[in-house]
């Protein structure tokens, strides 16, 4: 034991190992008592333990050892005390308190952590369950976020996420959803709801649909971390390694990001000396990986655009032909309107604002932009590099309106106020001013 830990530095090492264990040890929990709601109280109770003790006795030398041990005590301490549910599924799949207690034990070894954690994925990309429910409950259980921080990236109250959240686990005890493994093609159907969900969370944390932060670094790690987990226990899916390219790839760019004020910076004022070099590396290399395995997928082909914005020592040095030419892919790949938005944007810097214009005004009508604040933000740049300066202010405008993100919300309102015509909108404009807010 490491001795006087404080409260303050117990809390910390248990939100911490929280956060590294919990989809191991739900996972081995779920395999034994095979219900949810039980392997996740299970869980809560070895951690209350955990905030209990350490304070008092000091933080284990091998904390994660000391949860699991906690959590199997807990279990057979229900099971002995005649806990029904518990006793039922313990006595249907083992037969015997003992052979609960060795299975128990052959749970939570190594050899079954990579089975028991893709196991608690599937299950929570149940197909009985919403798009949305899949999402939240993977980010409950096996992102391990608390519901107060899904509340913040939902932006909703926390007592409605926690109603999702039961309702989801009923509905997979309704339907008393299988933890096996799935196979075939219910198998590809739920790795691709996984891999969304994980898509989902990181792309909050890269740019946050709404509040007051334009980035949430913390949900970026946690999206970087679950790729990482999910791409080491498919290793034959070109998909998985295409995901965790992606996202390493588009994490290197973090700190570049904001200013010293947290406000946006653009791709093209971006320091790429900042650039994490380290993460560009393992985006590169499970991009190889990808590539090696036949991947030409949408994480795949995301990650390529993305390692294009990584080898290029500047946006003018930016291979914007090859660009276009894998959004071009990528949209028929998905169907993805917004897709075609950013084709047009590598259009505009491999060809000119004029094609790029023509395709955006193609697209325009499209329902799934009616509302997007992207639209109307890159037609303003289009026609500003055109110089037809005060439509360009109007449809910055209509950005502003559209926008949720109060950072992106103040940046487009900047470009309204300097391109209307009281404040010299015909005046020459600099590369500076002609970055876009499709630059991400």
């Amino acid at each position: 034991m490491r001795r006087g830990a404080g409260v303050v530095d117990a809390a910390v090492a248990v939100e911490e190992l929280w956060r590294q264990e919990s989809s191991r040890l739900l996972g081995a929990l779920l395999r034994i008592t095979r219900s949810v709601d039980q392997a996740e109280d299970l869980a809560q109770e070895a951690l209350a333990q955990a905030l209990d003790t350490w304070p008092r006795s000091g933080i284990p030398d091998n904390p994660a050892a000391w949860l699991m041990t906690a959590a199997k005590r807990r279990a057979i301490d229900h099971f002995r005390a005649g806990e029904r549910q518990l006793r039922a599924y313990a006595v249907a799949a083992h037969g015997s308190a003992e052979a609960y207690e060795a299975e128990f034990d052959e749970a939570l070894s190594d050899e079954h952590i990579r089975d028991d954690v893709l196991r608690l994925m599937f299950t929570c990309a149940h197909p009985a369950l919403s798009e949305d429910s899949r999402t939240i409950l993977t980010l409950r259980l096996v992102a391990g976020l608390s519901t107060r921080e899904i509340a913040r990236a939902y932006l909703t109250s926390e007592a409605t996420v926690a109603t999702r959240i039961s309702r989801a686990k009923r509905r997979l005890a309704d339907v008393a959803a299988a933890l096996e493994q799935p196979v075939g093609a219910e198998r590809d159907e739920r790795l691709r709801s996984v891999r969304a969900a994980v898509y989902l969370l990181f792309n909050e944390g890269y740019s946050a649909s709404a509040g007051t932060d334009w980035t949430r670094p913390e949900l970026c790690r946690e999206g970087v971390r679950l790729a990482a987990i999910l791409a080491w226990m498919t290793p034959e899916d070109p998909e998985s390694h295409g995901l965790l390219a992606l996202v390493e790839l588009q994490t290197s760019r973090l700190d570049a990001r904001v200013d010293d004020k947290g406000q946006p910076v653009l791709l093209a004022d971006q320091d790429r000396r900042r650039w994490d070099h380290q993460a560009i590396s393992r985006g590169m290399g499970a991009l190889t990986v990808a590539v090696h395995l036949g991947g030409q997928g949408q994480y795949v082909l995301q990650a390529a655009i993305a390692a294009e914005h990584a080898r290029a020592r500047s946006v003018e040095d930016t291979d914007w032909e090859r660009i276009a030419g894998l959004y071009g892919r990528l949209a028929r790949e998905t169907g993805s309107v917004v897709v075609e938005l950013n084709r047009a944007v590598a259009l505009g810097k491999a060809r000119g604002p004029a094609a790029a214009l023509r395709l955006v005004d193609e697209i325009a009508a499209a329902p799934a932009l009616a509302s997007y604040h992207l639209l109307p933000s890159v037609r303003g740049d289009l026609l500003e590099q055109l110089g037809r300066h005060a439509e360009a202010a109007i449809e910055f405008r209509r950005a502003v309106g559209l926008a949720t993100n109060e950072p992106e919300r103040d940046l487009l309102l900047r470009r309204a106020q300097d391109r209307s015509p009281e404040n010299g909108a015909d005046r020459p404009r600099t590369d500076r001013d002609r970055q876009h807010s499709a630059d991400r």
